[in-house]
């Protein structure tokens, strides 16, 4: 054990909330990975905290009015001048929880876990912490009662579905911009914040264009906008019907484009990223360029969100980002290796940066 790690030891709970996040999310996992203490643990629980409001909202099965008030009652709990304490919140979310416990689940059963583990942070993470999960929660809140009469969200136009990326993404890396910031100088601080909304919302509308299908199956969400589905001749509940391939495809590479309008910005922000209190460029980097792959692949093949329920990147181009920040690592080297994954696979390019 190095004096790092003496200084930051880790105990039962915290090793928990470690191996849940390997289990809720592969991408956040890969991220905590890269990471050193403090910062670790800081991301760990803070992206445990929203992923507990996020399997809430997510969830098909509960009715819009009692989804709202458990995610108002949730944001409750993290309050810590309100008397709603965690245990409070699993005892009104039990009827809710499937017997068979999936991960996402298990984090919501061990919520009481999770914000007890979050409350031995220090004061200053806490601080970083707390404000954009409390938006987060309160946001998702707002968009179960705004479309409660349709059973499941049903996105309307641009605007709305960049506020909703903003509410589920954007404040998500405000949480890292506040935690990553602490130290650092003030025009780098100014840089990292004018940019941290491009990054949360470019990783997001990454998530909508490749997961109409499950979205759709899985939550009765429909996040491609009912303005564009309608220009196209398509009702939003019909969003998966084969005979609406094209149309749909057609909606999906308008999303494509408005994400790729952030990543020049989500580039700038990783730039002026600092590394320092165990933040590393390779964390927030790698599901960057992932993004990137994945951008590449939804404009080759729209159609195969609805053909065959999603889109993803091969194994070996993970293992080939992974491995070059891992050899590598040089931020200004980002731009060229961000170019030829915009045109290729990595691990098919010869790579000589």
């Amino acid at each position: 054990m190095n004096e790092e790690q003496a200084a930051y030891p880790v105990d039962d709970d915290l090793a928990w909330c470690y191996d849940a996040v390997q289990g809720v999310s592969r991408t956040f996992a890969i991220t905590i990975e890269e990471l050193e203490e403090p910062t670790a643990r800081h991301i760990c629980l803070g992206y445990l905290l929203c992923r507990v409001a996020d399997t809430v909202e997510d969830a098909g099965h509960i009715p819009p009015a009692e989804k709202a008030e458990l995610l108002r009652m949730y944001a409750d709990v993290l309050d810590e001048e309100d008397p709603t304490t965690a245990v409070d919140f699993r005892e009104q979310v039990d009827p809710w929880i499937p017997d068979e416990l999936n991960d996402d689940w298990k984090v919501v059963a061990e919520s009481p876990r999770v914000v007890e583990t979050y409350r031995k942070l220090s004061p200053e993470a806490r601080e970083d912490i707390l404000p954009p999960v409390l938006e987060l929660t309160n946001g998702m809140a707002e968009f179960v009662e705004r479309h409660a009469d349709s059973g499941g969200l049903r996105i309307q136009t641009l605007d709305e579905l960049e506020e909703y990326c903003w509410y589920v993404a954007g404040t998500v890396g405000s949480l890292v911009t506040g935690l990553v910031t602490r130290g650092t100088s003030e025009s780098r601080e100014s840089r990292l914040w004018d940019n941290a909304r491009s990054f949360g919302l470019l990783l997001q509308l990454v998530n909508v264009a490749k997961d109409v299908s499950d979205d759709y199956q899985e939550e009765n969400n429909v996040y491609l906008p009912a303005e564009w589905l309608a220009e196209e001749g398509v009702d939003r509940d019909n969003v998966l019907d084969p005979e609406n391939e094209e149309e749909v495809a057609t909606v999906i590479e308008r999303v494509v484009d408005h994400a790729s309008g952030y990543l020049d910005d989500t580039q700038t922000y990783l730039e002026a990223l600092p590394e320092h209190r165990g933040n590393r460029l390779s964390a927030w980097g790698i599901p960057y360029l992932l993004a990137v792959a994945t951008l590449r692949e939804l404009r080759k093949r729209p159609r195969d969100v609805v053909r065959e329920g999603g889109v993803k990147i091969s194994r070996m181009e993970v293992i080939a980002i992974i491995g070059w920040f891992r050899q590598h690592g040089d931020r200004q080297a980002l731009e060229q290796v961000r170019n030829i994954i915009e045109n290729k696979p990595l691990h098919e390019a010869d790579v000589s940066v």
